[in-house]
């Protein structure tokens, strides 16, 4: 697949931040996030330096240019990751409305680096009852009262 020059660019930007982030103690991935052509957040993975489990390079890139832009809604945005996004940042993905992902290596090549995210993916296609992680559910009625509360509020920010 040929990049335009704009794509290839903010690629090769996320996979110099991979780069450089490996000596930094990071880990090998780095994100760019791009509206309308601007440059307006580039992220590295850095969950081991933060000791934070979610702080992969696509989440803090979405997190950067959400506050840059004032805004949850990113869907005029392009993400570039130096690798195919892993089942947490593509949800995070998809919440942020962004419509475009363009990346460099994907989940097989993260797989053989010690980045294995099949298992998530198998988990996702089980019935909650019969996934690894036990789900348990309670105070139903508190917690449905939540919701209730929400469809009524008049002021509510949809997203």
């Amino acid at each position: 697949m040929t990049l335009k020059s704009i794509d290839r660019e903010y690629l090769e930007l996320a996979i110099d931040t991979a780069f450089r982030n490996i000596t930094e103690g990071g880990g090998p991935f780095g994100a760019v996030i791009a509206c309308h052509g601007r440059l307006v957040a580039r992220a590295a993975n850095m969950v081991v330096p933060s000791h934070d489990p979610t702080a992969h390079a696509e989440i803090e890139a979405i997190r950067q240019a959400s506050a840059l832009l004032g805004t949850h809604d990113l869907s005029d945005c392009v993400l570039y990751a130096s690798c195919e996004p892993c089942p947490m940042c593509l949800g995070a993905i998809y919440w942020a409305g962004i419509r475009r992902v363009v990346y460099a290596s994907d989940r097989h090549g993260a797989a053989a680096a010690g980045f294995d995210d099949e298992k998530i993916y198998r988990e996702l296609t089980h019935d909650k009852d019969d996934r690894s992680i036990m789900m348990e559910r309670g105070l139903i009625e508190q917690g449905d009262n939540v919701l209730r509360k929400w469809e009524e509020y008049p002021d509510k920010v949809r997203y």
